[in-house]
C-alpha cells in the first residue's frame, strides 16, 4: 500500500494487467487498486497491438471507479501521461521526458512509455476505468517504425517497485487535481511536457490520413490540427507521427 492509501499488487505472471483488472471489477472489486506483473503473456497496446514482454519492465495497471462520464474519464489519460513522465524524470537527471499525444512518453523522440485506458461494463453512472501502463526500465523493443528506448539504456537506475509506488504517488496526484479543478490544470501540465507543439506531423485515422500542424491540446483532450488553407480539425483518436521519427 502506498503513502495516500492505494493497495498494490503484485503478480508474477500474468496475460494482461489490463484483462485482470477487468476480471477483478467483474468479480466486484471496485478499487482504487494497483496490479502490477512481473511477466506479461498477453499484453496489448493501443489498437490492439501486441505489447512486447521484456523481463524487469513495469507493467501495470490501475483500477478506478469513478462518478463521471466516460468522456470525462478518458481525459486521466493525460494525468497517467504526466505521472509516468515524472518517473522518468526521478531516474534521468539529464533528459526531459516529453509527452506524446495521445498516450507515450518520450525521451529524445524514443518511446520509453505507453498508456492504455479501458473501461469495463459498470452500473448506472460509474466508469470503471482501467488505467493501463507499461514503462520500458531495463529493455525496450526492437519495432523499426516505432522507436523505443529503455531507462537504463540512458544510465537511470530504478527498479519496477520502486517506479510502480511513484508512478501511483504522481497518478493520485494529478488525479485529486483533475477531481478538484476538471482537466484545464492538466492540460496546462501536459502542454508544458508536449512533444510535437507547432511542428508538422501525420495523423492517421480509421479511414484516412491527414497532414497539418499540432497548434494546441483542445480543451477536451482532443488534438487541434492546422490544415493547409487555414483550416483546421479536431482529432480525438489516432496515430501521431512527426518528422524525424515514424512512431
Amino acid at each position: 500500500m502506498t503513502a495516500s492509501g492505494v493497495r498494490i499488487e503484485w503478480l508474477d505472471e500474468i496475460d494482461s494487467t489490463n484483462e485482470e483488472s477487468r476480471r477483478r471489477f467483474r468479480a466486484g472489486e471496485i478499487g482504487p487498486l494497483w496490479i502490477a506483473a512481473r511477466r506479461q503473456t498477453a499484453g496489448r497496446g493501443r489498437r490492439g497491438r501486441a505489447w512486447a514482454d521484456l523481463s524487469r519492465n513495469l507493467y501495470c495497471s490501475g483500477l478506478y471507479s469513478l462518478k463521471c462520464m466516460p468522456g470525462e474519464a478518458a481525459q486521466l489519460s493525460f494525468a497517467a501521461a504526466l505521472a509516468a513522465a515524472e518517473v522518468c524524470q526521478s531516474a534521468l537527471a539529464d533528459h526531459t521526458p516529453k509527452v506524446k499525444w495521445p498516450n507515450d512518453v518520450l525521451i529524445d523522440g524514443q518511446k520509453v512509455c505507453g498508456i492504455l485506458l479501458e473501461s469495463a461494463d459498470a452500473p448506472g453512472q460509474v466508469v470503471q476505468l482501467v488505467v493501463g501502463i507499461g514503462i520500458n526500465i531495463m529493455a525496450a523493443p526492437d519495432i523499426p517504425e516505432r522507436p523505443a528506448v529503455s531507462l537504463a539504456s540512458l544510465g537511470a537506475s530504478i527498479n519496477p517497485a520502486t517506479a510502480l509506488e511513484f508512478l501511483v504517488e504522481r497518478f493520485e496526484h494529478w488525479r485529486s487535481v483533475w477531481a478538484r479543478e476538471g482537466f484545464t490544470p492538466i492540460r496546462e501540465a501536459w502542454l508544458a511536457r508536449a512533444h510535437g507543439v507547432g511542428q508538422r506531423c501525420l495523423v492517421r485515422l480509421e479511414n484516412e490520413t491527414l497532414e497539418g500542424v499540432f497548434t494546441d491540446l483542445a480543451a477536451d483532450g482532443s488534438l487541434k490540427l492546422e490544415l493547409a488553407g487555414g483550416q483546421s480539425r479536431l482529432i480525438s483518436a489516432g496515430d501521431v507521427f512527426f518528422p524525424g521519427a515514424l512512431g
